[in-house]
């Protein structure tokens, strides 16, 4: 009897099948057992539960309770405790704050500079007012000390780039300030500063001008002429 060969093609068909599914299947089986090698399930058993309630219980039962007179007075010990330990570092700290304190000591009255013969030089505008009170060399400079006061209604602002610095033959000098204040209040006090002129620049000079004009209106302009500066 002869097999049709769509029948045997079949049959050869599903053999594989089934094979490749048994392979598979004891392959995955082989995988997942060792994966879950070492991993346990948890113990829930009802014993070791009543066990571990039993021993909280034993645990609560162990606390012992406090009378509510005992509790007021170890209250009150330890309240009185601590304000009589506040007190004592309190009494400590102003003690060692009063022998630390160092004594406030007289402070040296500020000695007024001897007047330089020739000054002050004083010029006014609107107001202003502007004194050279001395010319001296110290430090390879000329020092000016200048006064600055506003007894205007208005306040009046300066920019000391401006400030123009000639000697008695025309030339322009340079010069730095300190202590000059940027603006002068109105009916404000005196300001005191520094106009400072590199030595070098006066080897034959015998006098010198300040030309000085507020910022940015430039409504009045303070110059003091003939400053003597020779050594």
């Amino acid at each position: 009897m002869k097999l049709n060969s769509t029948v045997l093609l079949t049959l050869i068909l599903l053999t594989l099948m089934l094979g490749a599914g048994s392979v598979s299947a004891f392959w995955g089986f082989t995988l997942g057992s060792s994966a879950l090698k070492g991993v346990t399930t948890p113990d829930g058993r009802p014993t070791t539960k009543f066990a571990s309630s039993k021993a909280n219980s034993a645990q609560h039962q162990a606390v012992t309770l406090l009378r509510e007179e005992e509790i007021l007075k170890i209250v009150k010990s330890r309240i009185e405790g601590k304000s009589k330990a506040a007190k004592a570092k309190k009494s400590d700290d102003e003690d060692e704050e009063n022998t630390s304190k160092p004594k406030p000591q007289e402070t040296p009255t500020e000695v007024e500079e001897k007047p330089q013969a020739g000054f002050p030089i004083a010029a006014e505008s609107q107001k202003v007012t502007i004194s050279v009170q001395s010319a001296r060399y110290s430090g390879g400079d000329l020092l000016l000390r200048v006064k600055m006061q506003n007894k205007g209604a208005d306040s009046v602002r300066f920019l000391y780039s401006f400030l123009d610095v000639t000697d008695d033959k025309g030339r322009t000098l340079s010069a730095s300030t300190d202590g000059l204040p940027a603006e002068l209040p109105a009916n404000g006090p005196t300001f005191s500063g520094t106009v400072s002129i590199p030595t070098p620049l006066l080897d034959d000079v015998k006098r010198i001008s300040l030309a000085l004009t507020d910022y940015p209106d430039q409504k009045l302009k303070l110059e003091v002429p003939n400053i003597p500066v020779e050594r």
